[in-house]
């Protein structure tokens, strides 16, 4: 059953695991600004919401935060140890909502062409 291993890891999950991986080992450094959407989803070979997907599951980790806009960041990981849940799920609901507004606005632009 080779085939159930290969579908065990999905490409965001991929995506995710590496820069949680760079950002556990501090390759990446808090403040770091992660590439763009489209250089990801270049270099993974994967379309704009498998990685907006990665992006989201780093941004629950509390790995990342992003700023509508301007991109991806790495948080400050030693300040999100010491965060209670609560902050850390309202900073989750705050990037997911962000995120969902960056979509919806690609959406009302898709129907003005």
């Amino acid at each position: 059953m080779s085939l159930m291993s290969n579908e065990a890891v999905q490409p965001y999950q991929r995506i995710a695991q590496d820069y949680g991986e760079k950002i556990r080992q501090g390759r990446l450094a808090a403040g770091t600004k992660l590439p763009g959407i489209r250089e990801l989803s270049e270099e993974y070979g994967v379309a704009a919401g498998t990685v907006q997907r990665a992006l989201t599951e780093l941004r629950n980790a509390g790995l990342i935060y992003s700023h509508q806009g301007r991109g991806s960041f790495v948080s400050n990981s030693s300040g999100n140890a010491g965060q209670d849940p609560t902050t850390l799920a309202i900073k989750a609901l705050e990037s997911q909502v962000a995120e969902l507004s960056a979509r919806l606005d690609k959406l009302e632009q898709g129907r003005d062409d």
